[in-house]
């Protein structure tokens, strides 16, 4: 209530009647639905879907109110059987004792939402990597971890798969554009290459975006098709122009020798790609390793 002010009038509804739930929404301007697990450690989730009624709770509020926005209080990805129907969608993840605050000046734009996935949301089960009973729960006490390097986005790309939100997804309540990539031809005499940028936010409010360096190998290091090895968050004000410089150190460019039982670089033609997330990457360059 301090959040919205005096003129709004907030009901609530605990959610466990689909029918009372889709009532109050119905009634309602926006309806709110907070959904979620209790992910902990020591135990894994049967699936990727929200327990209980939380996934029909949401598909009976939105058919009853098409102006509704769902919260996530998850631990990790969930299923979204209802994604196409609800104009929005915030993750919250745990926010701790100030979860009310946090989530309320969020939803009301007294803060801009500016974290990127650290994770990959799948379409379904199937989709995940460890999709196969031999690598999730095992058999006969053993797991086999046969997605070798491809984990995680690694293993969306790679298998050409187009999961829910890619890892290093994220929103805000402006935009942002990013030109003018600057990569040298070779790394410097440290093995360093460094990456620079303008990044500039292009709408009508303060705001972050998360400027992420991926660098594709050539084919003979067999590596996963691209790999994350730099990232810079950069706040701007609308309208504002900001020059990002990122270092990418010597490893970025190398992949462990077991024969040598070191990093060694891979020489030959390296290509940086640059964007806000894995699969929006507008900006690329090549550096050459010696």
């Amino acid at each position: 209530k301090k959040v919205v002010g005096s003129g709004v009038s907030v009901t609530l509804n605990d959610g466990s009647s689909t029918s009372s739930a889709a009532n109050a929404a119905k009634a309602a301007d926006v309806a709110i639905v907070m959904v979620g697990n209790r992910d902990h450690e020591g135990g894994d989730r049967s699936s990727l879907s929200l327990d209980g009624n939380q996934d029909a709770l949401i598909s009976a509020v939105v058919a009853a109110n098409k102006h509704t926005v769902v919260v996530l209080k998850t631990g990790g990805p969930v299923l979204m059987p209802w994604l196409s129907k609800v104009p929005a969608v915030l993750e919250a993840w745990y926010p701790g004792e100030e979860d009310g605050t946090v989530v309320a000046d969020l939803l009301f734009g007294t803060a801009n939402p500016s974290g990127h996935l650290t994770m990959s949301f799948p379409k379904s089960d199937s989709d995940t990597p460890a999709n196969t009973a031999a690598q999730y729960p095992g058999v006969n006490g053993t797991v086999h971890y046969t997605e070798g390097l491809q984990v995680g986005y690694r293993w969306y790309d790679a298998h050409n798969d187009t999961p829910l939100f890619p890892f290093g997804f994220g929103l805000s309540y402006t935009t942002f554009s990013m030109a003018n990539l600057s990569v040298p031809s070779a790394p410097g005499s440290n093995g360093t290459v460094t990456v620079s940028l303008d990044v500039t936010n292009t709408g009508s409010r303060a705001g972050a975006d998360v400027v992420q360096v991926y660098v594709s190998a050539p084919a003979s290091a067999g590596e996963p098709p691209k790999q994350l090895k730099g990232f810079a968050k950069v706040s701007l004000a609308p309208g504002q122009t900001r020059h990002v410089t990122i270092t990418l150190q010597d490893r970025a460019f190398s992949i462990w020798s077991t024969s040598a039982g070191k990093w060694t670089a891979v020489p030959g033609v390296h290509t940086v790609l640059v964007g806000d997330s894995s699969r929006n990457l507008p900006l690329k360059d090549t550096v050459t390793v010696p």
